[in-house]
């Protein structure tokens, strides 16, 4: 199998559970993962997410105890929350129109891309609950590849689900209208060494259509 950078930076990364206090992920090196989010794709290119970074640590240590006590928490150099958008995904709140009016298209063009976009997704943007279901999966592709880029440079990271997510949401005071939390991801180094990858074997995980 083809190995290069890209792969040992995936075997490298791992849900690092504990992290150095002691170790800072530098400014520049967690810019360039968060622009690793930040320049991900996502359905319709509507990036429908937004990224609060946490340093403070008297607000990670107000977070553990809504994320299940779990350590890497408050051990972390970064605790990158990711917020799933509502409101602005809508086309009636005109921000469709302005992500689509970036492409160089004639106006007929863009106005039959509103209407596709309006129709595919009326059911799905229907309520609060349906549209946060779609734009909390766009959010996880700017995870993978955030951590992916983070573990390229030998930064340890760890995907958190494990939290409550109104309490979350009222100690941040976000307009739930506006955006929700979707996921969270700790970024440091780690402290422990590296448990075993365990994964499927190939064969059993791909299958060729041919």
């Amino acid at each position: 199998m083809l190995q290069n950078k890209f792969t040992e930076a995936m075997q490298f990364r791992h849900a690092c559970k504990r992290f150095d206090e002691n170790k800072t992920v530098p400014d520049a090196l967690m810019q360039y993962i968060l622009e690793a989010g930040r320049t991900s794709p996502s359905s319709f290119g509507m990036e429908p997410w937004k990224f609060l970074v946490v340093r403070n640590d008297d607000l990670k240590a107000k977070l553990r105890p809504l994320c299940w006590n779990q350590p890497q928490i408050t051990t972390c150099s970064h605790l990158v929350i990711i917020l799933a958008a509502i409101d602005s995904v809508r086309p009636e709140s005109g921000i469709p129109q302005k992500r689509f009016e970036r492409r160089p298209l004639p106006q007929e063009q863009i106005d039959a891309y509103i209407a596709l976009y309006g129709n595919f997704l009326a059911d799905t943007l229907s309520t609060d609950e349906k549209t946060f279901c779609w734009t909390a999966r766009q959010t996880y592709i700017a995870l993978a590849n955030m951590m992916t880029a983070a573990a390229y440079e030998k930064v340890d990271s760890c995907p958190i689900e494990g939290f409550e997510k109104e309490e979350v949401e009222r100690l941040l005071e976000i307009n739930t209208k506006e955006y929700q939390v979707a996921v969270m991801v700790a970024f440091g180094y780690r402290v422990n060494p590296q448990s075993k990858q365990l994964r499927l074997p190939f064969d059993e995980v791909v299958e060729y259509l041919d």
